[in-house]
C-alpha cells in the first residue's frame, strides 16, 4: 500500500467539500478518482499534494501517518502532481522548466545547465515528442506546455503520480504515448491516480476506481467489473439520457465564407464556408493548424493572405474588436491563460464582452447587469456561490461556463468554439452540447474545434479535417466516424 486516505474531512468557510473519505493507491495500481466538477476530487489531491491541510483524518504512507505541510514535502515523499491548471514559466526554457525546483548542479552549486539539457533531450525522445529543449515556453501552443509538465513529473522519479485530466489538450497519438509511459511505469510499481471526465479513456487505461459525489465516496471497485454507463450513473446520481447524433438540416443563408487563405507555416491555402444555423466541425491532430487559422479570422493574428467573406462582402478584421463588432467570437481553448480573468469576479467575468451595455452617464447599472447574466447561468446551471466571488474560486467545468456566457451574452452571428468542453464533468458536457444546438437553432453559425472525435460526430452535421495546416477532407452525417477522421487526420486519406 502506497497510500491510504482515512476519513478526511474539508471546508471552506461553511462549504463542507469532504466528508469523511478513505480511499487507498497501490503500487502497479491505476486508480482513477472519478466524479462532476465541484466533487470534492482535486481538494483531496491538493492535500496529498501539501497545498490544502485537511480539516482531519489522516494520510498514510506505506503505512505510516504523514502531514503534508508543503508541496516539497510532498514530492520529497515521492509524491508528483500533474495538476488540471498548468503553471509553466512562460519565461524560462523548456528544459528549465523541466527541472525547475529539481535542478541539476555543478560544484559550489552552479547549475549544470549541459547536464539537464542532455536528460531533457533524452526524455522528449524516448516519448517520441518533438519539442527543442532550448525552446522558451511561452513559444508552446498549450498541448505542448501540457506535455513538458508531464515530463516534470517522470523527471522526479516519483513513487506515486497524480495525473489531474493530463490528456485534455493532446492529441489522439499523443495520448497512446502518454497511456504506454504509464503502464511502463505501473509495471515498475508505481502508483498513479488518475482524474479524467473522459470515460472510454479510463476504461481503457485504469485497474481501479473511485467515485466521489457531493463530497461522498459513493463507489468504488474494480474497473472491469464496470460499464461506462455504470460510471456514468454513479457520477452524475442518476441515469444520463442518451444524445443521438445531431442532424444534418439543410441551410440556405451563409455566413462566412473563407477563400485560399494562408498564413507563414501554420495554414495554407484554406477554403471552406459556414450557413446560417449549421455546426461545423474541425478536427485534426496536435500541429493541424486549426485554432491559429481561426485566430487569424477573429482578427488575433490578422497578417495572413487570403480573403474573408462575412455575408457576401469581403471582411478582414485587424483586431479581435473588429471581429465581434461584426458579430464574430471565439472562446478559447486555454481558459486559465486566454479567457478568465482571475482577479475578476463571476459576474464581470460573464459579462465583461458587454460592459457598455449596462452603462448610462459613464456610470454602470448593477441591475440589468445582473439580470442578464443570470438567465445564462440558469440555462448553464451555474454553480456558485455569490456573484461577487472571484471565477477562480468556481470549479474549472463552472468557469468554462462563465466564459461562454460571456461570448453569448454578445448575440454572435457567428460563434467559433475551440475545445468547449476541455475539463468539464459528463453530465456539464451534455449541457453545454445542448446550449450549441439551442445557440444554433437561432440562425447563428457555430463552428467547433476539437480533438475528440467522438465529440464531433455526436455534435456537428459537417466536419472539416485538417492535416499540416491544410483541409484534406470533408464528412458528413454518417461518413463521420472515429475511423474516417483519423484515417484523414493522419494524411492517409489526403
Amino acid at each position: 500500500m502506497l497510500i491510504e486516505f482515512s476519513n478526511i474531512y474539508k471546508s471552506f468557510g461553511p462549504v463542507e467539500v469532504l466528508h469523511g473519505v478513505s480511499m487507498s493507491v497501490k503500487g502497479g495500481q491505476i486508480m482513477a478518482l472519478l466524479g462532476e466538477n465541484g466533487a470534492g476530487k482535486s481538494t483531496l489531491m491538493n492535500i496529498l499534494g501539501g497545498l490544502l491541510r485537511a480539516d482531519s483524518g489522516e494520510i498514510f504512507l506505506d503505512g505510516s501517518p504523514v502531514v503534508m505541510r508543503s508541496p516539497n514535502e510532498s514530492i520529497a515523499h515521492g509524491i508528483a502532481f500533474i495538476h488540471q491548471e498548468l503553471s509553466p514559466v512562460n519565461d524560462l526554457r523548456v528544459y528549465e522548466n523541466m527541472f525547475l525546483g529539481r535542478e541539476e548542479r555543478k560544484r559550489f552549486g552552479f547549475l549544470d545547465r549541459a547536464k539537464m539539457r542532455q536528460k531533457a533531450r533524452e526524455l522528449l525522445a524516448d516519448l517520441e515528442i518533438e519539442i527543442d529543449e532550448e525552446t522558451y515556453m511561452r513559444d508552446l501552443d498549450a498541448s505542448h506546455k501540457q506535455i513538458v509538465e508531464i515530463t516534470r513529473a517522470l523527471l522526479c522519479e516519483a513513487r506515486t503520480i497524480i495525473m489531474d485530466e493530463p490528456t485534455t489538450s493532446l492529441a489522439e497519438h499523443e495520448i497512446e504515448l502518454l497511456f504506454k509511459l504509464v503502464r511502463k511505469l505501473v509495471a515498475q510499481g508505481v502508483g498513479i491516480i488518475f482524474i479524467s471526465h473522459k470515460l472510454n479513456e479510463v476504461k481503457d487505461l485504469c485497474t481501479d476506481y473511485v467515485v466521489l459525489r457531493n463530497g461522498y465516496v459513493v463507489a468504488s471497485g474494480k474497473m472491469d467489473e464496470v460499464t461506462t454507463e455504470q460510471l456514468s450513473e454513479h457520477i452524475v446520481g442518476h441515469e444520463l439520457a442518451q444524445m443521438s447524433r445531431t442532424a444534418v438540416m439543410h441551410h440556405e443563408d451563409e455566413v462566412l465564407r473563407v477563400e485560399h487563405l494562408s498564413r507563414e507555416r501554420q495554414f495554407s491555402d484554406v477554403s471552406f464556408s459556414v450557413k446560417s444555423g449549421e455546426i461545423l466541425g474541425v478536427t485534426g491532430l496536435l500541429g493541424d493548424g486549426r485554432s491559429e487559422l481561426f485566430r487569424s479570422i477573429f482578427g488575433d493574428t490578422p497578417d495572413y493572405e487570403g480573403q474573408v467573406y462575412l455575408d457576401g462582402q469581403p471582411f478582414h478584421a485587424k483586431s479581435t474588436s473588429q471581429a465581434i463588432r461584426a458579430g464574430i467570437v471565439l472562446v478559447p481553448s486555454n481558459r486559465k491563460e486566454n479567457a478568465i480573468i482571475p482577479d475578476l469576479s463571476v459576474l464581470y467575468n460573464g459579462t465583461l464582452a458587454t460592459l457598455k451595455r449596462y452603462c448610462r452617464l459613464g456610470l454602470l447599472r448593477r441591475a440589468p447587469q445582473e439580470s442578464e447574466f443570470l438567465v445564462h447561468a440558469a440555462d448553464f446551471r451555474l454553480k456558485y456561490g455569490k456573484l461577487d466571488d472571484l471565477v477562480t474560486t468556481l470549479s474549472g467545468g463552472n468557469q468554462q461556463k462563465v466564459v461562454l456566457s460571456r461570448w453569448l451574452n454578445t448575440n454572435p452571428r457567428i460563434l467559433i468554439l475551440d475545445n468547449p468542453t476541455q475539463g468539464v464533468d459528463i453530465g456539464a458536457k451534455q449541457e453545454i452540447y445542448e446550449i450549441i444546438r439551442k445557440v444554433a437553432s437561432t440562425g447563428v453559425a457555430v463552428v467547433v474545434l476539437s480533438g475528440e472525435g467522438q465529440e464531433i460526430i455526436r455534435l456537428c452535421e459537417r466536419t472539416l479535417v485538417m492535416y499540416h495546416g491544410r483541409i484534406v477532407g470533408e464528412l458528413r452525417g454518417d461518413e463521420m466516424t472515429e475511423q474516417a477522421i483519423m484515417k484523414y487526420a493522419t494524411g492517409l486519406g489526403a
